[in-house]
């Protein structure tokens, strides 16, 4: 497993389709105090998600006995696999890491985890918000059931090299947890061909959430880190340079990783 930082612009540079599952809840009232997740106001009901066992993962940390040879992350801990290249998207603004993205082949999983509130899960209203805003931007959302619950599976439009409009496949995985709402976004050849989503999915199932016991409003971002594991087993892509947080000019020539891109510059790994 390699692993290379890539830095991200500011979060007003981010696509509006995942920002409507990644920004803070807003509130008018103050968060409460004792819990930290119950004074945001509720997002407009949507219809319920099919139930998921968590027998099997994703998991809290206060699941499971260890990090047991995952790379720890901070508020998440994630599963390699040979073959694999983690790569972590920083704001290149604060240096803080957004998400982490495992890259399979043409096939890549992005992973953000947020806090949820004490009493109810994020997936329902979440899942709702992302369709609204791929159909405003002409695209397609529809739901369908999976090993992980109701997913969304969408098609977002773009021109082309040629000037045709082509359409891009995203597919959105959610889990509610304890107080945590751990989201993937599948691009690439695993948005359209089962086989490939797999082993993605596989490294989704394995990942461990760290809410930690601070008070966080609803949908705020869990910290993550540079990985902390000098005994991780996982190499640069490039050299130290890859995973110096002053130094990321290596990485940011790779591809992008916006879930709406088109396929090949999703995925294309070198």
């Amino acid at each position: 497993m390699s692993i290379f930082k890539r830095s991200k612009g500011s979060p007003a540079e981010r696509d509006e389709t995942t920002e409507a599952a990644s920004a803070p809840e807003a509130a008018d009232g103050p968060v409460d105090a004792q819990d930290g997740d119950e004074g945001a106001e509720s997002t407009p009901e949507t219809s319920a998600g099919a139930p998921v066992d968590r027998s099997d993962g994703p998991f809290d940390v206060t699941e499971v006995d260890g990090r047991d040879g995952r790379l720890d992350l901070g508020a998440l801990w994630m599963r390699g696999m040979p073959g694999m290249e983690l790569r972590l998207e920083v704001d290149q603004q604060t240096q803080v890491v957004n998400a982490a993205t495992a890259v399979v082949g043409d096939s890549a999983l992005q992973l953000q985890a947020f806090a949820a509130p004490r009493s109810s899960g994020l997936w329902d209203d979440i899942r709702g918000e992302i369709g609204a805003a791929v159909e405003q931007q002409g695209g397609t959302a529809e739901e369908h059931v999976g090993e992980l619950g109701t997913q969304l599976r969408t098609r977002m439009p773009s021109v082309g090299p040629d000037g045709r409009t082509v359409f891009a496949p995203a597919v959105f995985v959610g889990v509610d947890g304890p107080r945590w709402f751990l989201r993937g976004v599948l691009s690439g050849r695993a948005a359209i061909d089962e086989a490939s989503a797999a082993p993605l999915l596989d490294i989704f199932r394995a990942a461990v959430v760290v809410r930690g016991t601070e008070p966080m409003a609803p949908r705020e971002l869990l910290p993550l880190t540079l990985p902390r594991d000098a005994d991780s087993g996982a190499q640069p892509a490039d050299g130290d340079a890859a995973t110096d947080a002053e130094d990321a000019s290596d990485a940011d020539e790779r591809p992008t990783l916006n879930p709406f891109e088109r396929g090949p510059e999703i995925t294309e790994v070198r």
